[in-house]
């Protein structure tokens, strides 16, 4: 018969249970959302699978996907289905190690015949992955003599220098030791890992493969070129983003720039509610045109429907409406961040690229028919020289012309507006490429199509012209000649989203923001305890003059801090020692350059250095190293 053992929980009770219980049994019992929720299970703080029973007396803890190592778990379990697809995409694949990182994760491979991944290999790969997560594969854990996992993965030299790495004590975690694990899936696929990995693969799926790049293997130029593709995995897909405070600083950072621009350029900064009755989106033909995209009704007062808005424009002609126009106040250029909710379906969301509750730079400007051309001009300049304050350098344009048996508005309309349109993008002497059929319902628009550091292309701002809202509305102005007339309206969404070009900008620069988007610029790392309180007088210093800097004194080897550093892509990383406390300097490591670390520099110099880089928009990359100190 089982016997009885007794384990402690968190919250400081204690559970018996049968001899042999595992962890999704224990979480079983306490709950069925816990259960539900639940990846791994921590045994006197060791993270374990939640299929292996649990020992008498120990400290035992529930891990769920939406905490920190949960998500490990989440990404690291996704890398190992990633290996898998590509083994059965490419049988002769050599896999070699695929940690999980900030954020996500990636996976190293040799391919067969000296093959190479392309971005459009991401498509197959992601499919490949979809059906084994479909088929719940178990992950199941064994362990291994070093001579079995030699033998296990005979055909697969990266695993067998791990193992002989193991065996010796050179492994970058344990000491020398006599055993491996592996984890092996139902159709024979077999890795080397530590683990924890969730139950089965059917506890996956929210993951996006994200690019491919060259790795040399261990990190070392003179060893294997191998292919490493990046992917992220969370533990849902509800397409309505929650900002971390590192996400929200560079949000933050973002709209700040774009709302001194848009000063400088003579917008008008109005604020709109998110929800409205039905009334307002009956007029403005969203409920005619665009019913499949918004959020179904809300009824409310007896029966009176309210609607998430979709979009900011019908509110900002509200603003307009307010009361009689002169042609003196043309034109009227009016800018909201308005968040708008588009009820996207579920398998088309992906993560900030494409989601459900977004944030629009939006802009409408009114305006007379003969300010219409120099107003178009005025607003494409002003779109393409933003973008390029972040970063992005290399456009081509796209003139999305009425989509037949879905526009409202006569062909003579149109055919003003898209010519109006046609022309401008011309002047910008930039590509133009058309689009038949996709403009508006209201109206033909410009996309500014932006290509990344890798070559990818993103549709980024628009530029929609619009003669039938006003029509619809009922604007006017009183001209010059002292009688009625409707203006012109240009929808403008310089970012498109704000979720969405976050994401781009993260893809274009691999993570490795420019300072001045970086939610950390600096940080400070005592070499020992003793140097912590001048690593937060370095950090206070920064503070002082508007950089952003932490202090990392957790305590761990020097070279483990300045790893994790450089891992989190911080632009500088300065360390400080006996020598720095005494002579007021640092040491400086600077993101990107392949030149040794500089010591003794005076941290006057670095702030200053700093600062530069932060007003001129730039990458310690761009930079050239300063001579060395004397």
């Amino acid at each position: 018969m089982p016997g009885v053992i007794s384990v402690d929980l968190p919250d400081g009770s204690t559970r018996e249970l049968t001899e042999g219980t595992t962890g999704i049994q224990l979480a079983q019992s306490i709950g069925s959302r816990l259960a539900k929720a639940a990846v791994l299970v921590t045994v006197d703080g060791r993270e374990v699978d939640l299929e292996l029973p649990l020992p008498d007396g120990a400290q035992v803890a529930i891990v769920t996907a939406e905490s920190d190592a949960g998500r490990e778990v989440l990404r690291h379990s996704t890398a190992h289905v990633l290996a898998q697809a590509v083994r059965r995409l490419w049988p002769g694949a050599k896999y070699a190690i695929g940690p999980v990182i900030e954020n996500g994760f990636y996976y190293d491979f040799e391919l067969p015949d000296g093959a190479h991944f392309s971005d459009d290999d991401l498509d197959r790969i992601d499919a490949e992955m979809r059906l084994i997560i479909k088929e719940d594969q178990p992950f199941v854990r064994h362990e291994h003599t070093l001579e079995e996992g030699l033998e296990i993965f005979a055909d697969q030299p990266f695993k067998q220098e791990i193992i002989e790495a193991v065996g010796v004590g050179a492994d970058e975690v344990d000491a020398a030791g006599s055993v491996v694990s592996t984890y092996r899936n139902t159709d024979a696929f077999i890795d080397l890992c530590r683990g924890p990995h969730v139950p089965s693969t059917g506890r996956l799926g929210h993951f996006k493969l994200m690019r491919v790049a060259g790795a040399y293997w261990r990190g070392d130029e003179k060893r294997e070129q191998l292919q490493r593709i990046y992917g992220t995995a969370w533990e849902s897909e509800s397409g309505l983003a929650v900002f971390h405070p590192k996400g929200g600083t560079i949000r933050r950072l973002m709209e700040e720039y774009s709302r001194q621009r848009h000063v400088e350029s003579g917008y008008d900064f109005v604020n709109s509610p998110h929800i409205t009755k039905s009334a307002l989106f009956e007029q403005s033909g969203h409920l005619d045109w665009f019913a499949e995209g918004m959020y179904p009704p809300m009824e409310l007062d007896g029966g009176q429907q309210y609607y998430l808005k979709p979009m900011n424009c019908p509110f900002h002609i509200l603003v307009y409406k307010s009361h009689q126009r002169s042609y003196r106040e043309l034109p009227m250029r009016l800018f909201e961040f308005g968040t708008v909710y588009r009820y996207e379906k579920s398998g088309v969301l992906q993560g900030l690229t494409r989601v459900r509750g977004m944030t629009q730079d939006d802009a409408h400007i009114f305006c007379t028919r003969e300010q219409m051309d120099a107003e178009l001009v005025r607003t494409l300049h002003f779109v393409l020289d933003l973008l390029r304050d972040y970063g992005l350098n290399e456009f081509y344009l796209e003139l999305s012309t009425k989509p037949p048996g879905k526009a409202v508005g006569s062909d003579e309309d149109w055919g003003v507006a898209t010519e109006a349109l046609r022309t401008t993008a011309l002047e910008m002497g930039l590509e133009l490429v058309m689009d038949e059929g996709g403009g508006a319902f209201y109206g033909p628009k410009i996309s500014v199509q932006a290509r990344d550091a890798i070559g990818r292309t993103w549709q980024m701002s628009t530029v929609q012209l619009d003669f039938q809202l006003p029509h619809r509305f009922g604007l006017e102005y009183i001209g010059a000649d002292n009688q009625r007339h409707q203006p012109i309206m240009i929808h403008r969404a310089l970012f498109g989203s704000v979720e969405r070009f976050m994401a781009v900008l993260i893809e274009h620069y691999a993570g490795a923001l420019p300072t001045w988007l970086s939610p950390e610029q600096v940080r400070v790392i005592p070499v020992t305890d003793a140097h912590a309180d001048y690593a937060t007088s370095v950090v206070d210093a920064c503070a002082k003059v508007g950089l952003r800097a932490t202090a990392d004194g957790s305590g761990e080897k020097l070279g483990g801090l300045i790893r994790r550093a450089k891992m989190a892509k911080i632009p500088y990383i300065l360390v400080v020692g006996d020598h720095d406390v005494a002579a007021g300097t640092v040491g400086v490591n600077r993101r990107g350059w392949t030149t040794k670390p500089e010591q003794g520099v005076p941290l006057a110099d670095v702030v200053t250095e700093v600062i530069d880089e932060v007003d001129r928009k730039g990458l310690p990359e761009d930079r050239a190293p300063a001579p060395a100190t004397a």
